[in-house]
């Protein structure tokens, strides 16, 4: 009797409709030559249930595509005596050097807060600024200047009501990739919500990476730093001596 009943309370506390993420995308490689102009990556997936949906409440999409994250200084820039210069500074212990986030809804409606401070998903949240607080007076002016930058840069983004959701099963959207995209592993995030709760998770990873010249170059600074500086310091005599050369032909 209390094998049933121990039984019939761990059934109870199973959900009632399982809805899990079946997830893909269009190309999971992307290679950084001269001529990249940047890439735009198919994101789709679909919600597979062993039950019908529940319908109760609707069915939202959140999908997250971050980049390699890196310490970054922030300096702020005041006119002092007729020229600009730094005035004052900020390191940033961790940021993302690509982060976009696409969504079916308006991100407050897909996600709550306490979802969104657990898992990281809006672009402050991904941004960790540990200590930041204590060396300068005004933190969060530092982290909206750094987040408007990347924005402007096309690196950060918020593209709500993006995801096309279709009779809450089938989801698809774009993600664009900018030309000045940093080598590494891309993270690409699934969430599924209902009523703000995150019911299923899913992720992949994208491979962005230098190839032809540029990967050598690149391979060659991390590797061989003392021959790319004589090859640097070569290129750049020879340069020189060249444009000498042309400027006296001309003269001639």
């Amino acid at each position: 009797m209390i094998l049933r009943a121990g039984l019939f309370l761990a059934l109870t506390a199973l959900p009632l409709h399982a809805e899990t993420i079946v997830a893909g995308l269009s190309q999971n490689i992307v290679s950084i030559t001269s001529d990249f102009t940047g890439s735009e990556i198919l994101v789709y997936g679909a919600v597979k249930r062993d039950r019908p949906s529940p319908g109760d409440a609707p069915l939202e999409v959140v999908i997250t595509v971050q980049g390699p994250s890196t310490p970054v200084v922030v300096r702020k820039k005041e006119r002092r005596f007729g020229i600009w210069m730094n005035t004052e500074s900020a390191r940033i212990s961790s940021a993302p050097s690509f982060y976009a986030i696409a969504s079916s809804a308006p991100l407050t409606e897909a996600m709550s807060e306490t979802e969104n401070l657990r898992h990281e998903v809006t672009i402050p949240r991904a941004i960790r600024a540990v200590g930041i607080a204590a060396s300068v007076t005004d933190a969060p002016r530092f982290l909206d200047a750094l987040m408007r930058l990347r924005t402007a840069e096309e690196r950060y983004s918020l593209q709500e009501d993006t995801v096309d959701l279709i009779e809450e099963t089938l989801f698809r959207t774009d993600i664009r990739l900018p030309a000045n995209l940093t080598a590494g592993n891309y993270r690409v995030r699934f969430f599924i919500t209902r009523e703000g709760q995150i019911i299923d998770a899913h992720e992949q990873v994208i491979y962005v990476e230098k190839a032809g010249l540029e990967r050598w170059l690149y391979n060659l600074a991390h590797q061989q730093p003392l021959i790319y500086g004589l090859l640097a310091l070569f290129l750049a005599v020879a340069a020189g001596w060249g444009a000498s050369a042309a400027f006296s032909l001309l003269r001639r």
